[in-house]
Order: structure tokens, then C-alpha cells, then sequence
């Protein structure tokens, strides 16, 4: 559905948005704005025609009472259309708070005493990092705004904390009332003495026998920008950022002769959470929803040229609202450009010694988020066979802890003197709205299996696929299946192609399709219960966006998809919405250490019956300098 009512708000709709609800005192004296992003229309409504405004939603702090109000604007009246307290979870974290709770902790007599019987005394060499305290059963957050911290020390300025933790010393503090609530101190332990740093002048000398790799083209960019649209070859999409998401997709088409046919009206992170893996009760507690804790839009990175993108780059700048409400610019928040991605299509006819092959080219469209010691990019891929991409790129230092000399680490591995990298897991859940060729579609499961031998099979040889019609939310099986290469297809069984075969896109999953490994009573596997299944499949709902709920921050209720799915809704020919939670299970390699190479992980749609034959037969060949 192609409507400018589902694009980012403007600089100007932001700053009314704020003026709204400061003018009606919602927030207080000092409203933190968590997160301002467009109130997206109900897709019902708009078709049956319903008068539908245009709407911003504010996720409000008052940072004087710890309160969270969840807040609605008409844009069109600057009015306010709803405003309701949230009583489970609270608003997504503020950058100052970030700031303010190492200062607080820092002045606690408690910890300045813990950090002392460690040798630790220049306090201006200690970093910590805050976390959210959901997990934590025993530490009371309603109405109030709470952190926990981990800490670690820095020889200089530059130098990787993570190498240093400062073990057994753990604060929490109310960053509403300004006082740290409990230091613990769980025991001395040894701290890496060894310097672990990632920069180059730590690791000279540097290799001198890279050649030089330029991409050019000479004639500019293929694609086109109009606005939040995007034009490339055949395919035509929306962009835009999200405050807590990231990068969104809507209305991604593909023109098919002279009109353009529907795929996803909208695809995005809907969540994603770290949890860790060691149990000690320093780390137990220990976990990130980087969208709905901290925002992931809100921590792009401005992009560099020649740095985080290669070639004849566009990119777009992110306006999102500061914590004033005021907006804010992030700079080449958004990526865009070309790609050479190898073999199309070849074919050698052996008869004729005649070659045919095409060279594939994709359109790349990214954006990085830093938060904390993590980056993560996210880049989705348009390819000229009508198929996309999402690859995740995961990036940065892992967590670590330190370990008494020869001491047991069944926890973590060793990467250093005294020092382990702890096990945890990446676990991110894409909200996929499908409208393929349209919006009443159907999800079928697929799985491929050895025919029995019989009348059917004498020979061993058949292969089957079994068709497992979703018809309902708890209908399919839910997690991937590498044996009967289980996938999905996004069926709509009231258009066919010229085979009479209903048209569809595939599903396919990645290799990295790791489910939640923790489990009752662990509170984070009830808090991201959506990390239980690689699938899950649901009717469009406006007000079902994000995985774990609008609010895990502080919920230990267990809001998102199990809730939802609970009512075992229809789910067969209708506006359908996929769900795909993939794993990354992170053993750290000593490899990792002290900066991680690139892991990679992601997923594909492909077309299925979509089309008559292969949509890339008209890619022309390469210019016949380049193929000799």
C-alpha cells in the first residue's frame, strides 16, 4: 500500500508534536522524549476508505516521577488524540541517562571503598556501562527508572575497557531519585594485565601488500530518489527511519510489464534481544533489547565514504526527535548503492560452444547501529530476479569477564590472561507484512521428505513436499528445519500464474536460526518469549508492531507474540504478517579478540510461481570488453 501517511515525520511534525504535548503538561516539568515516530494508519481503514488523519506517537519520561506516558497527536489538528500512562515496562532509555548513572555511582562511598580493594583509585580510569535491570526478580522498577552497571577499567583514554572488567562489582541505581540503591561486591578477582587494543598503532606494522580497489560509474547511479522513494530498475519501495527500529521498507514493488505488482507493504527489526549466558550472580541478569530498550534508529552511525560504503554512494540523512523533543539530524544515517553480486544466469550449450551469462547487480540499501560494545548492520538487498535480501552484519568487542588463574570458565572461552569472552546470543525478530499481488494471502509450510517405497515410489527415489496450510496462528511447526529444508511461502490463492499455480513469495531462512536457549525461571525467557520460535505467522493488527511489546523496558510481563498468538487467531486469506526470529549462538574464538571479525546472518524472499518464467531474462549481457 503506497501512502505518504506511513513515511517518517518531518522535522516539522516532530517540533508540533513536542509543542502538543508540552502545551498539555503530559510529562511534567521535564518530559523526556524517549522515542517520536508517524502513528502508522490502520490498512483497514484506508480501505474502506475511512477519512484517516495523519498522527505522531510519543513514548513520554517524566524524568521527575519516572512515569511513562504512551501519547497520540493528529497532525492534522494539533490536537492530542490519546494519552495513557504505561503500568508495564517503561519508556525506552535516554541517552543522559546513560550519562548520569556512572556519575552517581561513582560518588557512592560503597563503590569507591570496592573499587579500593581492587587497587583501583583514579576514578577517571573506570568506565561503566549501564544495563536494564528487567531481569533482575528482586529489584522493584514501578514508577521508577532503574540501572544496574557493569564496570571496567581503561589504562588511557583510548584503551579497551573490555579488556579490564573489574570484576565481582556490581551497582543499581534509581535514576529518578538520583540515589545508587545497592553496591555489591562479590569477591576480588585478578584483572588482565595485558593491554588489548584493536587500533593500528597497537598493531603495527600493518600490511603493505594491499593493492588499490576502486569502484566507479562513470555515469552515475542507477536508482532514482524522489523523496522517501526509491526507483531502481524494477523495483520501486519506500524508505525511512525509525526511532526504535531502525530502517524501514514500505510499499516495495516490482513492475511486471506495465504495472507494478505488490510484495511487502512493510518490512522491519521488530526487536531484538542479547541475552547472556553465564549464571554467576554478578552476569545473570544481564541481557539488551536493543530496539526497545535503547532505539535503534536513534544510535546510527553517520556513515563514512570509502569506510562503512564502497562505490558511487547516496546517502540519506535521519531526522528524529532529541530527548528535548526538538529534532535532530543524523548525518548519512542511510546508505545506498550498487552492487556487482557475480553470476546471474549462465549457460554453456555444449553442442553449440555458445556462452550466455548475465551478471548479477543489487541494489543495497543499509544503515549501522552502535550500541554499547556492539554494532550491528543491517542491509537489505534488491535483486534484478525480483528475490531480496536481508544480511545482518555483526560487529564490535565482545563482553568479557575476568576468571581466577586456571580457574573453570564453562561459561565462556578463554581470550586472554585471566580473561574469558562470555557465551550469549543475538537473537533479532524481523515483523515481515506481506501483500503479495495484494493483501489476502495465505502462508503455506513447506517440507521436503523421502516418499516411502511402495506403489507410489518402487524405487527409493521420490521426493515429496508436504503443504501445511497456516490457517491458523499455532498451525505450523514454528522452528526451521535443515532435513526437510522447511520454508515458508506467502501464497495468494486468488491470482494464479500463466500454470494456474497460485503466485507466492518464499521465505528462506538462513543458517543461523538459533531459538532462546534460557529458560524458566530465567526472567528473559519470558521477557522475549518471541525468541521460542524461528515463525511465527498473525493477522495484521496496527497496534501489534514490535515482537516483545512497545514497552519491554522494565515489563517482566512477557508482552509481544505469545500473548497474541494465545487467541489462535484465522490467519487464511487475509493481510497476514511474518515473524522470523534468527539466532546467532555467540561462543566467542579467540579470533574475536580484542575486535571481532564480521559474522554474518540473514534471510531471503523469493519469487514463487510469481511469474511466468525467469523475470532476468532481459538483463542484457556485459559489455563485450569486460568478457574475453
Amino acid at each position: 500500500m503506497r501512502n505518504p501517511l506511513f513515511d517518517a515525520l518531518t522535522a516539522d511534525e516532530i517540533r508540533r508534536v513536542a509543542a502538543v504535548i508540552r502545551s498539555e503538561r503530559i510529562g511534567g516539568e521535564r518530559p523526556g522524549f524517549s522515542a517520536v515516530f508517524t502513528d502508522e494508519p490502520d490498512k483497514y481503514a484506508l480501505r474502506a476508505g475511512t477519512a484517516v488523519t495523519r498522527r505522531g506517537r510519543a513514548m513520554i519520561l517524566d524524568r521527575d516521577t519516572g512515569r511513562t506516558y504512551d501519547v497520540v497527536v493528529d497532525l492534522d489538528s494539533d490536537k492530542i488524540v490519546s494519552s495513557a500512562e504505561v503500568t508495564d515496562g517503561s519508556a525506552p532509555v535516554l541517552v543522559e541517562e546513560f550519562e548520569l548513572a556512572p556519575a552517581l555511582i561513582k560518588r557512592d562511598p560503597r563503590y569507591v571503598e570496592a573499587l579500593a580493594k581492587r587497587g583501583i583509585t583514579d576514578l577517571d580510569k573506570v568506565q561503566i556501562d549501564p544495563w536494564g535491570v528487567g531481569n533482575m526478580a528482586d529489584v522493584p522498577v514501578r514508577g521508577r527508572r532503574m540501572a544496574g552497571s557493569v564496570s571496567y577499567y581503561r589504562e588511557f583514554p583510548d584503551d579497551n575497557g573490555y579488556a579490564h572488567p573489574i570484576e565481582g562489582v556490581m551497582a543499581v541505581v534509581d535514576l529518578v531519585s538520583h540515589e545508587v540503591v545497592a553496591v555489591h561486591d562479590f569477591g576480588v578477582r585478578p584483572m588482565n594485565p595485558d593491554l588489548c587494543n584493536y587500533t593500528a598503532d597497537a598493531n603495527q606494522p600493518m600490511r603493505d601488500d594491499i593493492a588499490p580497489l576502486e569502484i566507479t560509474q562513470p555515469h552515475g547511479v542507477g536508482f532514482r530518489l524522489d523523496g522517501p522513494e526509491l526507483t531502481w530498475q524494477k523495483w520501486r519501495l519506500r524508505i525511512s527511519m525509525h526511532p526504535l527500529e531502525g530502517l524501514v521498507l514500505h510499499a516495495v514493488e516490482y513492475r511486471d510489464g506495465d504495472r507494478y505488482r505488490s510484495i511487502m507493504h512493510r518490512g522491519s527489526l521488530a526487536e531484538m534481544v542479547v541475552p547472556y549466558g553465564d549464571p554467576s550472580s554478578e552476569h545473570f541478569w544481564r541481557s539488551a533489547f536493543d530496539v526497545g530498550e535503547y532505539g535503534l534508529g536513534k544510535l546510527a552511525n553517520s556513515l563514512r565514504l570509502g569506510c562503512d560504503c564502497l562505490g558511487e554512494i547516496v546517502y540519506l540523512d535521519a531526522v528524529l526527535a532529541g530527548e528535548d523533543g526538538s529534532p535532530v539530524t543524523i548525518e548519512n544515517a542511510i546508505c545506498i548503492h550498487e552492487e556487482d553480486d557475480g553470476i546471474l544466469w549462465k549457460h554453456t550449450d555444449w553442442v553449440t560452444g555458445k556462452v550466455d551469462v548475465r551478471r548479477s547487480r543489487r541494489l543495497v540499501v543499509s544503515f549501522i547501529a552502535t550500541v554499547g560494545n556492539y554494532h550491528y548492520g543491517f542491509f537489505w538487498y534488491f535483486y534484478q530476479d525480483a528475490s531480496i535480501q536481508m544480511e545482518i552484519k555483526l560487529l564490535g568487542i565482545v563482553q568479557t569477564r575476568a576468571v581466577e588463574d586456571g580457574g573453570p570458565a564453562p561459561h565462556g572461552t578463554p581470550i586472554g590472561t585471566n580473561l574469558i569472552g562470555t557465551y550469549h546470543q543475538h537473537l533479532f525478530s524481523f515483523r515481515l507484512d506481506m501483500e503479495v499481488d495484494g493483501w489476502e494471502n495465505t502462508v503455506v509450510q513447506n517440507d521436503a521428505y523421502s516418499v516411502p517405497v511402495g506403489p507410489e515410489n518402487p524405487y527409493g527415489n521420490a521426493i515429496g513436499v508436504r503443504k501445511t496450510v497456516i490457517d491458523r496462528e499455532n498451525a505450523g511447526d514454528w522452528v526451521t528445519n535443515t532435513q526437510s529444508s522447511r520454508n515458508w511461502t506467502v501464497v495468494n490463492r486468488g491470482r494464479t500464474n500463466r500454470w494456474g499455480v497460485p503466485v507466492g513469495y518464499k521465505f528462506l531462512p538462513g543458517w543461523s536460526s538459533a531459538t532462546m536457549l534460557a529458560q524458566p525461571p530465567s526472567l528473559i525467557a519470558r521477557r522475549a518469549g518471541f525468541g521460542t520460535r524461528n515463525m511465527w505467522v498473525t493477522p495484521y493488527r496496527p497496534d501489534e508492531m514490535r515482537s516483545a511489546g512497545d514497552y519491554p523496558n522494565q515489563s517482566r510481563s512477557g508482552d509481544g507474540l505469545p500473548r497474541w498468538t494465545a487467541a489462535d487467531r484465522p490467519v487464511a486469506d487475509t493481510d497476514v504478517v511474518l515473524w522470523h526470529t534468527l539466532g546467532v549462538t555467540h561462543i566467542p574464538r579467540a579470533e574475536d579478540w580484542p575486535v571481532m571479525p564480521v559474522e554474518k546472518a540473514g534471510f531471503q524472499l523469493l519469487p514463487v510461481n510469481f511469474f511466468d518464467r525467469n523475470p532476468a531474462l532481459d538483463v542484457p549481457a556485459a559489455e563485450a570488453r569486460h568478457c574475453h
